[in-house]
């Protein structure tokens, strides 16, 4: 059961009009979206950091973005908003079945891997999420791989989805329907 309850339709002007803001044309709004919106003003704040992060002006491809959110979300136990990534984006990013089960399940060691720049971001969310800081020895081996706006972005990347998770989680936002499950690719 959500402790926070999604606003449900009908939405007032104001509420309508940001929520339609949020999500792609002909899109009803997600759940996490309406449960945000009992914030109105966080919603609003948080509304400009999220384009950043989901949109074209980020340093990361589409594929290391959807890599980086998955794993961080599967790593904080947020079946909810891993689901909601993994049913918008994976087939767009060509997500395989081996890569879902590793970066739900696996590690960056996995034969599915072989882009050193996917094994390494999945050592970096590792790293953040366990330790909250890279190592040296990490940080030298993503160094000729990305440029410091690359590796601020991933970065940021995760600890939003960080807090994402956790207001998910805490919230318990409910699996949106056809979303899969973290046995689903298990």
């Amino acid at each position: 059961m959500p402790r926070i309850s999604p606003l449900q339709p009908p939405y007032d002007e104001r509420i309508e009009a940001l929520l339609g803001e949020m999500m792609p044309p002909g899109q009803p709004p997600i759940g996490l979206f309406r449960t945000f919106v009992h914030n109105e003003a966080m919603t609003r704040a948080m509304r400009s950091w999220g384009s950043y992060e989901l949109g074209p002006r980020m340093s990361l491809s589409m594929r290391e973005r959807e890599l980086v959110i998955d794993r961080t979300t599967a790593r904080c136990r947020c079946e909810y908003e891993w689901g909601v990534h993994v049913v918008f984006f994976a087939e767009r990013v060509a997500f395989t079945p081996a890569e879902l089960r590793s970066i739900t399940h696996g590690s960056p060691h996995d034969d599915c891997w072989v882009e050193p720049r996917e094994r390494l971001l999945i050592r970096l969310v590792d790293a953040l999420h366990d330790q909250a800081d890279v190592d040296d020895e990490l940080w030298g081996e993503l160094d000729p791989y990305f440029d410091a706006a690359s590796i601020l972005d991933a970065t940021m990347l995760c600890g939003w989805y960080h807090a994402i998770s956790f207001t998910a989680n805490s919230a318990r936002v409910q699996r949106e329907p056809g979303a899969p499950t973290f046995t689903d690719v298990a």
